[in-house]
């Protein structure tokens, strides 16, 4: 009986060790197969997408309605539609400190939304011999960096590029309804949403006429420089509480707020500056474009104000 226990016992002991033996032996296989699977399977490769100018300003020109215009200032003011680019920076105006950033963050393509060459065409010859244009040019050579004016296109995206950054900073995105000139804000002072347009969109200094206690709800928002004509026009048609604009001709809206006021309207007049009123919606832009260029880096540098307040 002890000898048939024992036999039994051994028997057991011998048939899990051959189960473990087989067991590791399926590993060792599976182990190896696995090794030289991963010996001869192909690295994956990540290809990184180039573009050149022309092929990301065709990008851009999908997303406008009606694009590409017949007439339009929005064109190539320097450089070479076919080279590559290796960085972007979207900005109000390509001032030369602009251009020498650009340069040092390995970005050479510009998108501006205003002229380069200080005349709306950018039209190189109406100044012959110009110095200032032609050490600008130079600068741009040397730095190969292109340029293309977004202007007519910006504004033409549906919504507008500039309105919409300007409506984002400033926190007005809920109360405006596309295609309405007018929409309305909580009531405010004046003086308080002075302060406010300060704060939101970073401007040191603004002009405004109008009583600093008043109080401002309907809002007609234009920035940049509408003209007289369009900026008067929607004071009469909409009656705003406050009109907020870039810039004037001082000869005509602001003097037909003065006259205005005079005769009892109640219309006030804030004045950002052109640059800093605009400068939000080339800062969305890069919000806009980024997603559909991941592999080009987007950077926006503001133009800033120009002048200097005594």
């Amino acid at each position: 009986m002890i000898n048939q226990t024992i036999h039994s016992t051994k028997l057991k002991l011998l048939k899990r060790k051959a189960f473990i033996q087989q067991g590791l032996k399926l590993i060792g296989a599976t182990a190896i197969s696995g090794y030289s699977a991963g010996l001869l399977a192909k690295p994956t490769i990540i290809h990184s997408r180039t573009y050149t100018i022309q092929e990301i300003i065709n990008l851009i020109l999908r997303e406008i309605p009606g694009a590409p215009f017949e007439h339009t200032v929005d064109t190539l003011k320097s450089g070479n539609p076919d080279q590559q680019v290796s960085g972007i920076v979207t900005t109000m105006f390509a001032t030369g400190k602009v251009i020498e950033e650009a340069a040092r963050l390995k970005a050479n393509f510009i998108i501006a939304h205003e002229p380069s060459f200080y005349n709306h065409e950018d039209d190189l010859n109406w100044e012959p011999n110009n110095q200032v244009v032609s050490s600008k040019m130079n600068l741009l050579k040397q730095s190969n960096i292109a340029i293309w004016r977004f202007h007519d296109y910006w504004h033409s995206h549906h919504p507008d590029g500039i309105r919409q950054g300007v409506l984002k900073d400033t926190g007005w995105l809920a109360y405006y309804q596309e295609g309405k000139a007018l929409f309305q804000i909580p009531p405010l002072s004046l003086r308080e949403l002075i302060a406010h347009l300060q704060k939101s969109l970073n401007i040191a200094h603004v002009r405004s006429i109008g009583d600093p206690g008043q109080v401002c709800q309907s809002i007609a928002l234009m920035p940049g420089a509408a003209g007289g004509q369009r900026q008067i026009s929607a004071v009469e048609k909409e009656k705003p509480d406050v009109l907020i604009v870039g810039e004037v001709h001082e000869w005509e809206t602001a003097e037909y707020i003065r006259d205005a006021r005079f005769f009892g309207s109640k219309t006030a007049l804030i004045i950002l500056g052109h640059s800093v009123s605009e400068e939000p919606g080339m800062a969305w832009l890069v919000d806009w474009l980024q997603p559909k260029i991941p592999e080009i880096k987007i950077t926006h540098i503001a133009s800033g104000d120009p002048f200097n307040w005594s």
